[in-house]
């Protein structure tokens, strides 16, 4: 046994150690190539604690984690999350027994809470979701279907007293066909739902003397299901996978002596990350600057070398577009689109229900609304020039926001609040221009009017589609409207507001946008000038991903099932769109390759740079525990690959690895196969191989996408 410091220099780097680190934490166990591997035992200051089986600096295998509260986790690992088969037992004595991925239950388990009450059966996502058992303390129980941790699906009720429901629930409540049974024998049927005007049904006696004709079936919402609450459980106050230590930062900190580059500036910055991404500090002596004062780029080398006690505040960022203030060419579209939203989503409508009549997508469902600068009985007066307002099939993008769970509160404020709009620099391929909300959370895109009569066509379609698949990777559409100016021009401006796909406080570090074509499928800029918010294309793609193997099956179903429904919908041209952030900025063992956020390779052994917006956003990671799903927010590993000719369609992976987060989804989904995409794709075939240009028949389309999305995205083995 070899007792060391970490900073010593002959620390044993193989066999069985006790290493104090910087920060006061402590390991003892087996350790080879300057990180744990094999069982060991790691203390934080903090008073958490780890027991088990390392592999490479991550926990992967078998072993027991310990937090202050007296909380407990005890069985498998994978890169240092909880994911395997292991039991979890809360500060308060709540117990969960199954099987996890990447810290979320997942498959199946039994969990037993405090106050009693005990659940078992199937798990996604950390909620209750499929086939499952659960049973109150009182003497209840349900056994059915679950979704998203509520009852949802066919299920039955059974009430200690005998009492019991057989039928369709949504969201914790009977809705649709069901049966009421008392123990008499005595039943109701009919359809079901919390709004009494919607229920009706049909009420049949037993031979029982006792009548029940006065019953009224409101009684299950208002007294019989007061006593039948889902317990949600106690939270985890931080995962395993959040305290993993940067092996490769701890082994670069030698005697605390400064390095110099070869400049001569001092290498003061550091990235003391942990796994999911953490906190980041500069040297008391500083970094390398211009000599205007401006931060220089820093060498991947540097930008990982030491630790400092002086914590990094948030840098200001760059954001993306141009404030639209006053003076700008397009300041008053903006305000006429603001005062049309704030009147289309303010405006009082029926109560919604999901089940929309035919009615509400016909095409020529459309409201004209003039605003007079002096205001009107139904609009306020305003600043601007007098415009009109159309609304295209308001009751469909209603209910679609409804669908989304987008509060019509905060959409008005994310649109029509006191903040501008941000118009990005240039407009895009297809000549529309494109606007971001100050919170990010929206994209405004003017359309054509040959998009609008696309999106119109395919409305029903559409909604059926999002209804249906809730992990949908189409884009999601909130609304569409019109303005139309008054005066000598009379011009009409169409658009549509979507959802945009990086609304995220994780530095988004590269973008991809993917189709499966080749021709002309390259980014013009050259390397120096790529920067994180530069879209690069399929032929830049140096990266092959990989997802965990339930998170790939499902990806592989829902691109099916989206690119099904765009095939149906003869809907050609379009892509998806990734976004890629490195959750740790390390150098890779293998030699002569870039950084993570490089495009080429490094074959004169000098270390790869980030450019100067990289730097600054790998600094910023403040969702550590921001919710997951399909195409946000995923955990993944990014390989690096390398193609060795241009017909190659993904390069050869190179065995480099990092830890990624990717936000990925479908969008340009309005371009149809109209006689323009024909022409072209005539033209180009004579030019070209037919099958490497993007315009081609949808059918065609759909299977090269596919075919090139399935050998992007991989399981990881």
């Amino acid at each position: 046994m070899s007792v060391a410091h970490v900073d010593d220099e002959e620390a044993a780097e193989v066999g069985n150690v006790e290493k104090a680190l910087p920060s006061g934490d402590f390991y003892t166990g087996q350790w080879c190539d300057g990180c744990p591997h094999g069982n060991g035992k790691y203390l934080w200051t903090d008073g958490c604690m780890y027991v088990g089986e390392w592999f490479k600096g991550k926990t992967t295998g078998k072993g027991k984690f310990c937090w202050p509260s007296g909380a407990t986790y005890e069985g498998e690992f994978k890169h240092g999350f909880m994911d395997g088969k292991g039991t979890y037992t809360g500060f308060s004595g709540e117990t969960y027994k199954g099987t996890w991925v990447m810290n979320l239950k997942q498959g199946e388990g039994t969990i037993s809470f405090v106050n009693g009450d005990y659940y078992e059966g199937e798990w996604r996502r950390g909620f209750q979701e499929g086939y499952g058992r659960y049973h109150w303390k009182n003497g209840n129980q349900y056994i059915g279907q679950w979704k998203k941790g509520l009852i949802n699906g066919n299920g039955t009720m059974i009430w200690s007293n005998g009492n019991r429901y057989d039928g369709f629930w949504e969201d914790g409540f009977p809705k649709g066909n069901g049966t009421y049974k008392w123990p008499d024998g005595s039943f109701f049927v009919g359809i079901w739902s919390k709004d009494g005007k919607d229920q009706n049904g049909t009420y049949y006696p037993s031979d029982s003397p006792t009548e029940k004709f006065d019953w009224d079936p409101q009684q299950v919402f208002l007294e019989d299901l007061k006593d039948c609450k889902i317990c949600g459980g106690e939270k985890v106050s931080i995962w395993p996978s959040e305290k993993m230590p940067n092996w490769f930062a701890i082994s670069k900190e030698k005697d605390g002596k400064q390095r110099r580059r070869s400049d001569g500036s001092l290498s003061g910055f550091s990235m003391s990350s942990d796994f999911n991404g953490g906190s980041v500090s500069f040297g008391s002596e500083g970094i390398s600057r211009h000599g205007d004062g401006s931060v220089g780029r820093l060498h991947l080398e540097d930008s990982v070398a030491r630790g400092s006690s002086l914590q990094l505040k948030k840098p200001p960022t760059r954001r993306q577009g141009q404030t639209i203030s006053r003076g700008h060419k397009n300041f008053e579209l903006m305000l006429n689109l603001q005062l049309g939203i704030r009147h289309s989503v303010g405006r009082p409508g029926p109560a919604l229900s999901l089940d929309l009549k035919t009615s509400a997508f016909d095409p020529r469902e459309k409201f004209w609304t003039r605003f007079p600068p002096e205001g009107s009985k139904h609009t306020p007066p305003h600043p601007s020039s007098e415009f009109k307002w159309k609304d295209y099939c308001p009751l469909v993008f209603r209910t679609l926001r409804k669908l989304f769970n987008i509060d019509a509160a905060d959409y008005m404020l994310s649109i029509c609040g006191d903040d501008a709009l941000r118009e990005l620099s240039s407009p895009g391929k297809s000549g529309s221009f494109f606007y971001l909300t100050n919170d990010d959370k929206y994209m405004i895109k003017t359309m054509k009017k040959a998009e609008v009569k696309v999106l119109i066509r395919m409305l029903p379609a559409y909604y059926n589609h999002v209804r249906s698949f809730k992990d949908t990777l189409v884009t999601k559409f909130f609304g569409l409207h019109c303005v139309k100016l008054t005066g000598s021009t009379q011009k009409k401006v169409r658009f549509v507001v979507m959802g945009n796909l990086f609304c995220t406080d994780t530095a988004i570090h590269r973008r991809f946008d993917l189709k499966g074509s080749f021709q002309g499928r390259t980014t013009a800029k050259p390397e120096a000038e790529i920067d994180s918010t530069t879209t690069l294309k399929d032929l830049d793609l140096n990266y092959i991903f990989r997802l965990q193997k339930l998170w790939f099956k499902e990806f592989c179903s829902q691109v099916d099932r989206d690119c099904d429904f765009l095939e149906n919908e003869r809907i050609m041209d379009y892509s998806l769109l990734i976004g890629l952030h490195f959750r740790e900025v390390s150098t890779p063992h293998t030699s002569g390759v870039s950084s993570p956020t490089g495009n080429g390779d490094c074959e004169n052994g000098e270390a790869p740079r980030l450019s100067e917006d990289s730097n600054d956003q790998l600094v910023i990671n403040s969702t550590r525990q921001s919710p997951v799903s399909l195409g946000i927010n995923m955990a993944a590993r990014a390989e690096k690959t390398v193609r060795k000719n241009d017909c190659q369609v993904v390069g050869e992976p190179t065995g480099v690895m990092y830890d990624v987060i990717l936000f990925f989804g479908i969008i340009d989904i309005l371009q149809d196969y109209d006689i323009s995409k024909k022409l072209e794709h005539a033209y180009k075939s004579m030019q070209y191989d037919p099958t490497s240009i993007s315009a081609v028949d949808p059918k065609l389309y759909s299977k090269r996408f596919r075919d090139f999305i399935f050998k992007v995205f991989v399981e990881d083995t």
